[in-house]
């Protein structure tokens, strides 16, 4: 007599032996392939790669900018890959030539204007290292917001408002960001995001000089202007280090503020209150 359990059984046994015997294991095994792959990937450092690209193109010669040298590599190899750099400028200097490749990559992503200013914005980067690498301490401006009647970007704003609390006063611009053609003094610093004036009506120069080593603390590259100076009055100028919507007459203030110029035309020595310079993420990192 036929027993039902063992046709079952027997049934179940030829199933099983019908199935590959990689086939049960086979998700798994890409899954952790998957994961070893990602895992190999090299870390962009974003906020050393866009100081770089700040500071590196103001160099007189090729020294690289301390903690980029690795990042910067793996931006210049991907974009080497899409024939947008030739194999000679990939050595982790982010000078012209890079900021022209990255520049152009950006327009091949259909960017115009401040997006596709050179300096590296995080959807840009990210896209560009799909497969090649990951995106670490991502950094952006942030939305457009009014201040004093002014037009300036919330990661701006954040850095203004932690200036005042260090000082114990209010601050009042009286220019402010995305002001593109509206001062022609400005040489076109004001175009794009991360550029203030402060007005210092009534202001001693001792208060001119505590208010820009305020700004300094938190993360500006900023200097009391003298009507001496050009054609202006009174004011303070400050340029907000790594805000990727800085115009290029403003990324090349932040280059010449890092190698203690003090971002004019005529590149005379910086005439600010000295202390160690830092981006507003290493501000509120302690760094």
């Amino acid at each position: 007599m036929r027993r039902p359990w063992l046709t079952v059984g027997l049934a179940a046994l030829c199933v099983a032996a019908s199935v590959p015997a990689h086939a049960s294991a086979a998700t798994p095994d890409a899954t952790a392939q998957r994961a070893v792959t990602t895992a190999a990937l090299p870390v962009v450092d974003m906020e050393a790669t866009v100081l770089a690209a700040q500071i590196d193109p103001r160099r007189a010669d090729n020294t690289l900018t301390p903690g980029a040298k690795s990042s910067v590599l793996a931006v210049e190899q991907a974009l080497q890959a899409r024939n947008l750099l030739s194999a000679q400028w990939v050595d982790g200097y982010f000078g012209t030539v890079t900021i022209s490749a990255y520049a152009a990559y950006q327009r091949s992503l259909g960017y115009t204007g401040l997006a596709a200013n050179g300096l590296p914005g995080t959807t840009s980067l990210t896209k560009l290292g799909q497969n090649r690498y990951t995106v670490g301490n991502p950094i952006g401006p942030g939305a457009k917001v009014q201040r004093d009647g002014q037009v300036v970007n919330a990661r701006t704003q954040a850095m203004l408002t932690e200036a005042q609390r260090l000082l114990g006063y209010a601050l009042v611009l009286e220019q402010g960001s995305y002001n593109p053609g509206g001062d022609p003094t400005s040489a076109g610093t004001h175009d794009g995001g991360g550029v203030v004036d402060i007005a210092v009506t009534g202001m001693t120069a001792a208060k001119r000089t505590a208010v820009a080593r305020a700004l300094r603390q938190v993360g500006f590259a900023a200097w009391v202007r003298s009507p001496s100076q050009g054609d202006w009055p009174w004011h303070i100028h400050a340029t907000a280090i790594n805000d990727t919507d800085l115009s290029s007459p403003a990324q090349h203030q932040v280059g010449d503020y890092y190698l203690g110029m003090n971002g004019l035309a005529n590149q005379g020595p910086d005439d600010g209150p000295r202390i160690p310079i830092r981006t507003w993420e290493q501000y509120q990192r302690g760094q």
